[in-house]
């Protein structure tokens, strides 16, 4: 994944955050760190707190550094990196937040289970119907996010840490009027690597979606 990102056109920085992994990831990425001087770069910290609080910390990592444009990707190949370059035009052309959708010109995906699929297509149909957002891939990990987006939240107050995180971000920016844009990719089977899905991650979406829709969003905002 280092080599492929590295190897865009785009002159992408890649962030690897290790959440106290046993299986070597950090000592990996600090041993190509010294191929790709001030471009690839490692978060370590010591414990496992979900994917919303990872995802959190390399935010907060990425706005400290002035990025302007900071993505989220699975490492497993499921997202094409070279999709990112996609994803970064549609933000240069105003989406505060570019989606890597799977579902929004029909069902693009390669190698999944059928019940993986329904599961993760009816979840995005039952978050529109109650968030009354348009977005086809409500639960999509493959995103670009505009700085000023991000800037203007309060992180503490962004409660999810499973699958429903990536819901909680789409329907903040739809609810505060910022541009949500899809942008078509076709979804592979991981290539590497178990899914970390799981009953209670299930469980916090769907009662997550509720809570959403019944609490104000501007509670996000800084003050």
């Amino acid at each position: 994944m280092v080599h492929t990102v590295m190897a865009l056109p785009s002159a992408f920085d890649l962030l690897i955050v290790d959440d106290g992994s046993p299986d070597g990831t950090a000592e990996a990425v600090e041993q190509l760190q010294a191929n790709y001087a001030n471009r690839l770069h490692l978060l370590k910290r010591t414990k496992k707190e979900g994917l919303g609080k990872a995802y959190l910390a390399a935010f907060d990592w990425g706005l400290e550094r002035d990025y302007q444009f900071i993505f989220e990707m699975d490492c497993d190949f499921s997202h094409n990196p070279a999709d990112l370059e996609r994803l970064l035009q549609a933000a240069q052309e105003g989406a505060h937040i570019a989606i890597g959708s799977r579902y929004v010109t029909g069902v693009n995906v390669v190698n999944w289970p059928m019940g993986r699929v329904l599961l993760s297509y009816y979840a995005s149909a039952y978050v529109r119907l109650i968030t009354g957002m348009s977005v086809r891939d409500a639960t999509a990990g493959f995103v670009c996010y505009r700085r000023d987006f991000l800037q203007a939240l309060n992180f503490n107050k962004i409660r999810f840490k499973g699958y429903a995180f990536q819901i909680e971000m789409k329907y903040i920016a739809f609810r505060l009027g910022y541009v949500l844009k899809e942008v078509p990719i076709i979804f592979t089977d991981r290539q590497e690597g178990t899914s970390k899905i799981s009953k209670k991650i299930i469980k916090e979406a769907i009662w997550g979606v509720i809570s959403l829709r019944l609490k104000s969003v501007k509670r996000y905002l800084k003050k």
